[in-house]
């Protein structure tokens, strides 16, 4: 939804405004964590929106535990959100955290050796208990052992003070204790002088029928706010430099990846005057998407399928029937779907199948992220099945890729992939929402003719036969999965029609590489090294490469949208410079492409563990390549 500003009731009172000192920063990474029950994505979320309506920039990386209910102050039940915030364009969630909220022992094991020197450690004092030191795996308590001593360490008894806060409201202490992460979020709106009337507005609304949890929440936001400003610990407070660059007008809105996709694949079927069909089922990271388009009935049709093989299939038929038609899953159900996707390829009808990444294999870390698809997308399939294969780069560049996706799909009468990735789906970032006549023009061409009528008649430039919707008289047809007759449809078990027909699938497939854009090079015009990404890895690669030629180290960076085929220029590019890396969340699958397809030797850079690429990491393969 998008974020409105309104006056506050006058029932409330004003934010207050802080009286110690205020610095002003660049940016800041914030790292909220605790139990998944403390309500850390609720926090973060709440912060995020908070500082779009502030005007910043972010970008997010919420990071749940992959055990459905792990025990209770175990690490491995440790939820977290973090963010990035700045007056500046932002590309990352960011490396090393100068804030980090942490509600028990658990959360502050996972997480601080990632706090940089000097950052701030925020702690649930009361949560530092012998039986939560044990599940945390504490011998002793970090807070006495000197462990911490780099740190600026806070120590809010949260629990006690909640508590405290909500003395006379009928509530137990369970339900009095939920509320301490608002008095957390209380310290952080402090902390970065937020107003909170945008979590005020949230918190009435949700609980409207509750009004005693209502109260409970926002005497426990203004408590937390109350005791950072009363606070001998807290010395200062901070503020974003504002960036003086003014952004394109209209209306902007935080965005998650999944959001996104589901918006751009709506989108599509507007700008192509098409009803949206979605046969999908749910799955680990990928279900958001199938929820958003289930708010807009007015746009889409959403069909919750028994299991994946149904999902497709019926995404199949429908896109038969005339509709744009589009399927969403993850790797396993991927996996599921490979035998449908083959009847796609062969009866050439539009489809869009979106696989958010997750770590595998079989079930593997459902939470977790990775790029572990592309191979699968590019090839696995049994036969010769040529697909087109699209690629992310960021949250709302996937409303971006999924236009494009459906406009290919729809004019190439194609099935076209679309790889995200978990920690885009679930990422969030500020996103301008276009107008629907700024989008590409998308145009079906349609049998109208039943006197020349063939199923299989094609569009020479696009080899894309056209399509014919039931209903119409003269234009009946039956497809399958059996080969086809070049022309006619008709099966066909001839052996050099056969070869044909598979050389003309390859054959507009890669014809799609004609309407892709020439690659774009970010960098010093100079560089030796080309730094070369796909998907998720878009944000990082470019915050890399511009920490690196901020401080004069020559490097470039390219990033790809389409793995299949690949722009034509892609190779005369990659030869241009002295060393190519490709950092990849995987064991290194668009390095094996590029070397297979080009003969091109390219660095390999692989990080298999559930996490995205930090910046950082780059920068050091970057200067031990290049010896800086």
């Amino acid at each position: 939804m998008e974020i409105q500003i309104s006056n506050p009731s006058s029932a409330k009172k004003p934010t207050p405004l802080s009286h110690k000192p205020k610095t002003e920063i660049e940016f800041a990474v914030i790292r909220f964590a605790g139990d998944s029950g403390d309500g850390m994505q609720l926090v973060g979320d709440q912060f995020t929106s908070t500082s779009a309506i502030a005007g910043d920039y972010f970008a997010t990386l919420p990071d749940y535990p992959s055990e459905i209910r792990a025990p209770a102050g175990t690490v491995f039940g440790v939820s977290g959100f973090q963010v990035c915030v700045s007056g500046q364009e932002v590309f990352t969630p960011g490396d090393q955290f100068d804030v980090l909220m942490a509600m028990n022992p658990a959360a502050l094991k996972v997480n601080f050796q990632n706090v940089r020197p000097g950052g701030i450690i925020v702690i649930n004092e009361d949560s530092f208990i012998q039986k939560t030191l044990d599940k945390a795996g504490y011998k002793e308590s970090p807070l006495t052992t000197g462990e911490l001593s780099q740190f600026q360490v806070i120590r809010a008894p949260m629990t006690t003070l909640t508590q405290k806060a909500l003395e006379g409201l009928p509530l137990g202490t369970k339900e009095a204790d939920r509320c301490k992460n608002f008095f957390a979020l209380g310290i952080i709106y402090w902390l970065f002088n937020r107003d909170f009337s945008y979590t005020e507005k949230w918190v009435e609304k949700k609980f409207k029928t509750k009004p005693d949890i209502l109260s409970a929440n926002l005497r426990t936001l203004r408590a937390g706010w109350d005791y950072a400003e009363s606070s001998d610990l807290l010395k200062t407070t901070f503020r974003f430099k504002k960036s003086t660059q003014v952004p394109v007008p209209g209306v902007y809105r935080s965005v998650t990846g999944n959001q996104a996709a589901a918006l751009g694949l709506m989108a599509a079927a507007q700008r192509a005057g098409l009803r949206l069909y979605l046969g999908s089922y749910p799955i680990t990271p990928a279900t958001d998407i199938m929820h958003e388009l289930a708010k807009s009935r007015d746009f889409a049709t959403v069909f919750q399928a028994e299991d994946e093989i149904a999902a497709i299939g019926a995404a199949i038929g429908a896109s038969f029937g005339g509709a744009l038609a589009a399927t969403t899953t993850s790797g396993p159900g991927f996996s599921l779907k490979s035998e449908f996707m083959n009847l796609a390829v062969m009866v050439e009808l539009p489809l869009v199948i979106v696989d958010v990444q997750r770590a595998g294999p079989s079930t593997g870390i459902p939470t977790k992220t990775e790029q572990s698809d592309l191979l699968q997308a590019v090839w696995g399939r049994h036969g010769e099945s040529p697909m087109v294969v699209m690629a992310s780069a960021t949250p709302k560049d996937c409303f971006d890729t999924l236009v494009e996706a459906s406009r290919i799909a729809i004019e190439h009468m194609t099935p076209v992939i679309v790889l995200s990735e978990g920690h885009l789906g679930n990422g969030s970032e500020v996103w301008r929402v276009p107008e629907l006549n700024e989008l590409p023009e998308i145009k079906a061409k349609y049998h109208t003719d039943p006197l020349s009528y063939k199923p299989y008649a094609r569009n020479p430039e696009t080899l894309a036969r056209l399509w014919a919707i039931p209903g119409n008289p003269g234009t009946e047809h039956r497809l399958g999965g059996l080969e086809k007759e070049d022309g006619s449809g008709t099966i066909s078990t001839a052996a050099l029609n056969h070869e044909k027909m598979t050389k003309i699938r390859a054959d507009k497939v890669a014809k799609v590489a004609s309407e892709i854009p020439p690659m774009t090079v970010y960098g010093h015009p100079q560089a030796e090294l080309l730094v070369l990404g796909w998907g998720g890895t878009a944000g990082v690669i470019k915050q890399a490469v511009r920490n690196l030629s901020g401080s004069g180290v020559k490097v470039a960076c390219a990033h790809l949208r389409f793995l299949n085929p690949f722009p034509n220029d892609l190779p005369e590019l990659l030869r241009k410079y002295k060393t190519v890396l490709i950092p990849e969340l995987n064991s290194g699958q668009l390095w094996y492409r590029i070397r297979g397809d080009f003969l091109i030797e390219t660095v390999k850079m692989s990080k298999v563990q559930g996490q995205p690429f930090r910046a950082d990491e780059i920068e050091s393969k970057i200067r031990s390549l290049l010896g800086v």
